[in-house]
């Protein structure tokens, strides 16, 4: 994780925040740092994730995280991550019988609108455990990025209910095992997905998506490429909007915005116009 993007977003993991859904977005840039950020995040405030991966391998992932202090394998091998992995699992899912249950079956189907196998998954991979295993703190699931499966024919609306249901199950689920904290209380989870912004104004889908996330969010983070264009010391730029959808339009908004710079191991934000390159 990057601790200067906590200290924007005002938390750490050993205060995080639970019950929320957290919108990553990216136009004319790669946002995927946002993603590591909230990956290893999450597995150090001892969270059970769900990684729904679509865009990159195991190892690419695993890669980065131990440059940021977690290993994705290790947390896999103790329940704490259930990883899909989207590149590898689409290809198996071709080559099993068409009768065996898949996440991405829909992928075989003349429809493409049903997303309930992946559902399952996801509620099955966060759902309490009644076992002598390690507490997990919530549950969280994670994924990267739902504009695939736009771009795999699946329609907006079908996403859309997609993340309502597992905002149902993850976020508000009435906990009834010792598998998570707090017997018997709500199962206060979190979601964090990634769409990508094409900035195409005919692309209606891809806006009929970000519209209806953002309207259910409780915070976005939006990265920008530059309008200059490229700069060797400015990366890019990150709007962040806090959100509380059930108060009123006064009281429901607050944004910041900040420019940013991409390192090996970390990420540094300055103020617009204050990188010190610049100065």
């Amino acid at each position: 994780m990057f601790p200067e993007l906590n200290n924007l977003l005002n938390t750490t993991p050993d205060r995080a925040e639970q019950g929320k859904l957290t919108l990553l977005c990216d136009a004319k840039t790669d946002g995927s740092f946002l993603v590591h950020h909230f990956l290893s995040f999450y597995l150090k405030a001892n969270c059970k994730v769900c990684f729904v991966a679509l865009i990159q391998s195991f190892s690419h992932y695993n890669i980065v995280g131990q440059k940021l202090g977690v290993s994705l394998t290790a947390a896999r091998e103790r329940g704490q991550l259930v990883f899909l992995e989207g590149l590898k699992s689409s290809v198996d899912f071709f080559f099993r019988a068409q009768e065996e249950p898949h996440p991405l079956q829909f992928l075989r189907k003349a429809s493409t609108e049903d997303l309930q196998p992946l559902y399952e998954f996801v509620q099955e991979a966060l759902k309490p455990v009644d076992s002598g295993h390690a507490v997990w703190r919530c549950p969280v699931l994670l994924v990267d990025d739902l504009s695939v499966l736009l771009s795999l024919g699946v329609g907006p609306v079908a996403v859309l209910d997609f993340v309502q249901y597992c905002r149902a199950t993850v976020c508000w689920q009435l906990k009834v095992s010792l598998g998570f904290r707090f017997f018997g209380s709500l199962m206060q989870g979190n979601i964090v997905a990634l769409v990508h912004d094409s900035g195409d104004a005919e692309d209606e889908e891809n806006d009929i998506l970000l519209n209806g996330l953002s309207h259910q969010s409780h915070l976005i983070l939006r990265a920008e490429g530059l309008a200059t264009g490229f700069c060797r010391d400015v990366h890019g730029q990150l709007t962040i909007l806090w959100r509380r959808p059930a108060q009123s339009t006064a009281q429901r908004e607050r944004c910041l915005t900040y420019q940013y710079k991409i390192q090996d191991k970390s990420v540094s934000f300055f103020a617009r116009g204050m990188s010190p390159a610049v100065l």
